[in-house]
């Protein structure tokens, strides 16, 4: 049975990311936003993500970012595999590869206790 697609509000202080179905939803300094869930890299799971201090949500694998408002890319990922290091010349090719193909943004809602996300 899939997950649904909702989280307590309660478990979504500022600065963290929450599974709720196929959504990543994050708390940026009290603004909810729900992304889709699959890094443009390696497809890591960005509910695992955080939120950093410019309210972008940070890949939880190799630090992707990506813009909240629009689920841009805006850096490229900080190694490959298990690779953690310097890789200039792919991390500008897998940033451009997701500023292209973006991830789906959705608000999410406060309802009661819970937070929910609006298609």
């Amino acid at each position: 049975m899939p997950e649904p697609d909702r989280v307590r509000a309660s478990d979504l202080p500022p600065g963290t990311v929450r599974p709720a179905g196929h959504w990543a939803v994050a708390n940026a300094d009290g603004r909810l936003v729900a992304v889709s869930r699959r890094c443009r890299h390696q497809l890591a799971d960005l509910a695992q993500g955080s939120v950093d201090a410019e309210n972008c949500l940070v890949c939880p694998w190799h630090q992707s970012r990506y813009d909240l408002h629009t689920g841009e890319m805006v850096s490229g990922p900080r190694g490959f595999l298990g690779y953690h290091g310097p890789a200039p010349g792919y991390s500008g090719l897998v940033k451009l590869f997701g500023q292209v193909v973006r991830l789906r943004v959705r608000r999410a809602l406060r309802r009661g206790d819970d937070v929910v996300v609006d298609d």
